[in-house]
């Protein structure tokens, strides 16, 4: 469970606060000079810290309670880059957006929940019966989920077909989202 609940919380941490982060830092964003895109890297740049910290309390954790730490494990950065990027597409994403709908701060908090709660968080993906398996996966925790726990526990290597799908969407995504706050910032001044 931890480790779901570690990986969510990269991703809940950056679509919870992106949609305040430009109005939060409102003389930052008037500042000609500032380069105002980098205020949602810092917000995930903060979230992998937290998790870096928290996967390293997990490891240690495995060991002292008699478990052994596999190979695979050297894995888990490449499973968790790709988590991190699209967490920073959508930091600004809803970092643009906040700027323009002050709610949708409210629809991110309820949005992280329910990507918790439809993500293998708490259960594993074996658990479910074989027609909701193809649905959980369209969770993008899901895959980053299952894998890591399989690479921290069972010594198992990540599906490769798997991680690169992984790594072409969180790319997407982190481009559209940069996209859309390089369009959309040339307006915040004039908003907030």
């Amino acid at each position: 469970m931890f480790v779901g609940v570690l990986l969510h919380a990269i991703l809940a941490e950056a679509i919870t606060r992106a949609p305040g982060l430009m109005v939060a830092n409102a003389n930052y964003v008037k500042k000609v000079i500032f380069p105002i895109d980098i205020l949602p890297a810092t917000l995930v740049g903060a979230a992998g810290f937290h998790a870096l910290i928290a996967t390293a309390i997990l490891l240690v954790s495995v060991v002292a309670l008699g478990g052994a730490l596999h190979w695979t494990v050297l894995w888990l950065p490449l499973l968790v880059l790709p988590l991190l990027a699209m967490s920073l597409g959508l930091a600004w994403l809803l970092a643009a957006l906040g700027v323009f709908l002050r709610d949708i701060a409210q629809v991110t908090g309820v949005l992280a929940s329910i990507l918790m709660f439809l993500a293998p968080v708490f259960y594993p993906v074996s658990a479910l019966p074989d027609g909701l398996e193809a649905l959980i996966y369209l969770n993008p925790l899901t895959y980053v989920i299952e894998q890591a726990r399989g690479v921290i526990f069972a010594g198992v290597s990540p599906e490769l077909g798997g991680l690169a799908v992984f790594y072409a969407v969180s790319l997407a995504i982190t481009q559209f989202g940069y996209w859309t706050f390089q369009k959309s910032r040339r307006g915040f001044s004039d908003v907030l």
